[in-house]
């Protein structure tokens, strides 16, 4: 909200030295934020001048200037080249001299042009920032002003005024108003507030039919609950708006359009009603109030012609459609340079229905900016009153009898509030006068000890429909006093509080990963249909109702969709290694569950517990997630060392890193995925739970999203490994004897996996090994055909003695017999 200092001085009393600094500091310590402050747009000197002679000179170009001479209160006139020729000798007009800047910046200096030395120029209404119009310069007789030669323009036509910006919070759309920034000022100064809403001595009009006939309120409120009218006629369509009106606008952030159209944007800054104007003359019969009927259409000002929906409120005549109530008005009744009779509506809307139309059209205005945010209903007949007479004095209009008032508005409900609540509350020692004065200087009504009760029933003005708890009435009596007055001391946490061990254990996972040289991301949590059919064909996902981008519609299944687009997007700027990792959450469903919405009443009605119930039935799963991506190079290229690609043994690796921090035991074994290589994946197993899946992902899909050939993934299940690890993790002691290692190879069918021999081999040699892993596995020549060679590394210690080869031999042998034993394993000698 811009509010010109000029214009909050009329309502509220600003001191002779008032600046922007201390206006924007005033209304900070009543809740505002300063947003912004618009100083004059142009400097001087600009003064007003009396052409004294034009002379018209054609020229080459075809064009013809007018050579002036101008007197502008010097002792001698100037010689001005003008290109105009709306103006002749005699006539004022204002002069913007040598060291002027105009808007734009446009500065002003004597030049050379067209054989003359123009020592200035005469200025249009667009030039000075005044409006639109440049058909001409600004003849200030058109203006009704016939100032003195030499005088200042500036102040003359109101240019030297400035504004402050402010924000105004959605629940304080009072605040979009003069009147309602000025009353805010004087909260925070103590200044005298004159109310302009109770300056105007409002008349009634009647004969004028206005009916409101809402078939389909929302959420059980009628459309329009105050619709005031009130006629004038004979204005003159062709008068300018005043300067300061102008000037108030332009600084208000609103352009100069014309006097009808410009007098009701004024009365809707100051006192923060909406106001449209109707062509009287083009309008059939009544009014009426009513919501659009399927494939109904309206050709809106901006020369729209828009389809509207049934829950779209209407203002029509005995023709049909002529606005969008609250939001625009319609083309067929547009005020217009031919109008002289005007129909004025002051009205009051609900502001959820205002707010959905705003949104369905896409077509915000400063009108339904102020609705949906609650406009004063007391204030619809001033507002109209106040059009009345600016057209009458401004334009030349008379006031005519004819109008109606309909007046279905609710009256502001009592607040039970308890006097101590907001001590209670705030922490700050409110005396009980302290509260009081607080609320009745907003505008409320104080019933102490009402119907014997030693609460208080306080009554919010009509302009405040944001006061509807004790709570909101507290935050008044703290915003009132000064938030400076809350202690700003932080509550003690009570013992034994911190994060749970799930999230001690996801941070583990993160930091554990990230230590291993992944970076983490955040992938984008919606996916389309097809990414998720990519990696599970025919699963049920949710899909959102309205998604900020209509292709990507589904919330997620797993985290592989997201971290191969992030891959994407990193290998299109130029990285082409990467290891990437995301802990998040993913939806679930399961097929044929019910939807939620199957069981969402209507907004008026409580639901029952057994739809509550339903309701969390209808939630699916959210469990929480860790996956990697590895492509490119695990190693670089390095003197005396080829490169190392990335591939599935990151991938296993990495669930290896997130088995250690979960205090679980992964195991891959050979498995299938529909994303991934047939031959190069592998189901993760914890015990006999599938905890997760890694693997490389198929060519033909990684060709289809342009990624290399090779993409290692791995997707574990959090939730699963949380329930499967250990609480109480020891770490084993330190062992200081030194360790026999041996190699053992073993010869088993060229279809039994490693892992199972592996696992053998750890079995049967007990409790002496201390490590195993597979070092090769040789297929080839020397060998029976059918069958493969795999060869452990083990190493064997004994935590109170030196082994001897012996014992380190037996322990390797008896590792080999359970190999033996289980898959015909044979010592390879």
């Amino acid at each position: 909200m811009r509010v010109p200092l000029s214009w909050l001085g009329e309502w509220v009393d600003l001191p002779d030295d008032v600046s922007l600094e201390s206006v924007h500091a005033a209304l900070v310590r009543v809740g505002f934020e300063e947003e912004d402050v618009h100083g004059a747009a142009l400097t001087g000197p600009i003064v007003v001048g009396q052409v004294l002679s034009a002379e018209p000179e054609p020229q080459s170009n075809g064009k013809t200037i007018n050579w002036c001479s101008v007197d502008v209160g010097e002792p001698e006139p100037r010689g001005i080249v003008c290109g105009a020729h709306n103006f002749g000798p005699g006539d004022k007009v204002v002069v913007t001299l040598p060291g002027a800047v105009l808007p734009g910046p446009f500065p002003i200096a004597a030049r050379t042009t067209y054989g003359h030395v123009s020592d200035g120029m005469i200025a249009s209404a667009r030039e000075l920032g005044l409006g639109d119009e440049h058909d001409g310069i600004l003849r200030l007789a058109d203006l009704g002003l016939d100032p003195g030669v030499g005088a200042d323009a500036i102040h003359l036509l109101g240019l030297d005024d400035a504004a402050v910006e402010i924000n105004v919070t959605p629940d304080r759309g009072y605040a979009l108003s003069i009147r309602g920034v000025a009353r805010e000022y004087s909260h925070s100064t103590g200044a005298a507030f004159r109310d302009p809403a109770q300056a105007v001595t409002v008349a009634t009009g009647s004969g004028f039919d206005v009916r409101v006939d809402d078939a389909a309120p929302i959420r059980g409120r009628v459309g329009a609950s105050v619709f005031v009218t009130r006629a004038v006629r004979g204005i003159d369509p062709g008068r300018p708006t005043p300067p300061w009106m102008a000037s108030r606008l332009r600084l208000a952030g609103i352009r100069s359009i014309s006097l009808p159209v410009d007098i009701t944007n004024y009365v809707m800054l100051e006192l923060g009603q909406p106001i449209h104007g109707y062509d009287l003359a083009r309008l059939t019969g009544g009014i009426a109030v009513r919501r659009a009927t399927p494939g109904e259409t309206l050709e809106t000002l901006d020369g729209q012609v828009r389809t509207l929906s049934p829950e779209d409120l209407l203002i029509t005549d005995d023709s049909g459609p002529i606005g969008l109530a609250g939001v625009m008005g319609g083309a067929t009744t547009e005020l217009s340079g031919a109008t002289t009779d005007v129909l004025i509506e002051a009205a009051n809307f609900d502001p959820i229905s205002i707010a959905r139309t705003a949104r369905r059209h896409k077509l915000p205005s400063e009108a339904s900016r102020r609705f949906e945010r609650g406009v004063d209903p007391a204030v619809a007949a001033p507002a109209a009153q106040r059009v009345v007479d600016l057209l009458v004095q401004l334009a030349g209009g008379t006031a005519d009898p004819l109008g109606s008032t309909l007046d279905e508005s609710r009256p502001p409900q009592p607040i039970r509030l308890a006097p101590g609540r907001p001590a209670a509350l705030t922490g700050v020692g409110y005396t009980l006068d302290e509260v009081r004065d607080a609320l009745r200087l907003i505008g409320a009504t104080v019933d102490e000890g009402a119907a014997g009760s030693d609460d208080w029933s306080v009554t919010p003005p009509t302009w405040r429909p944001d006061l509807i708890d004790d709570a909101s009435l507290v935050e008044e009596v703290a915003r009132i006093t000064g938030y400076d007055r809350i202690p700003s001391l932080l509550p003690q946490a009570p013992a034994g509080r911190g994060l749970t061990r799930a999230q001690l254990v996801r941070r583990r996972v993160g930091t554990t990963l990230a230590a291993a040289g992944g970076t983490e991301v955040l992938a984008y949590p919606f996916l389309s249909l097809a990414a998720i059919e990519r990696f599970e064909p025919g699963a049920p996902s949710v899909r959102l109702a309205n998604p900020l981008d209509p292709q990507a519609d589904r919330l997620r299944r797993s985290l592989l969709p997201g971290l191969l687009e992030v891959a994407r997007r990193n290998l299109g700027r130029g990285l082409p290694d990467l290891a990437l990792f995301e802990l998040g959450s993913v939806v679930r469903p399961e097929a044929g569950a019910p939807a939620g919405t199957d069981f969402i009443p209507p907004g008026s009605r409580r639901p029952d517990d057994a739809t509550l119930a339903a309701l969390d039935r209808s939630i699916p799963s959210q469990g929480w997630r860790v996956a990697a991506l590895f492509l490119g190079e695990a190693l670089p290229k390095r003197p005396g060392a080829a490169a190392e690609p990335a591939g599935i043994a990151d991938a296993l690796d990495a669930a290896r890193q997130v088995g250690l921090a979960t205090a679980t035991r992964i195991v891959p074994e050979r498995g299938e995925h529909p994303a991934l290589h047939p031959g190069r994946t592998a189901e993760l197993r914890v015990g006999d739970r599938v905890v997760g899946v890694a693997g490389e992902l198929l060519p033909s899909i990684a060709a289809e999203l342009d990624l290399p050939r090779v993409v290692a993934l791995l997707e574990l299940d959090l939730d699963v490994l949380l329930e499967l690890g250990a609480v109480d993790v020891q770490a084993a002691p330190l062992v200081t004897m030194p360790a026999a290692t041996q190699d053992l190879s073993l010869v088993v069918p060229s279809a039994t996996p490693a892992g199972d021999v592996l696992a053998a081999v750890v079995e049967g040699a007990g409790e002496l090994l201390e490590h195993a892993a597979l070092v090769d596995d040789y297929r080839g020549p020397g060998l029976p055909d059918g069958t493969k060679s795999l060869t452990f590394a083990l190493r064997f210690r004994a935590p109170d003695r030196t082994l001897t080869a012996a014992e380190a031999s037996e322990a390797k042998l008896a590792g080999a017999a359970r190999a033996g034993e289980l898959f015909g394993a044979a010592v390879r000698e």
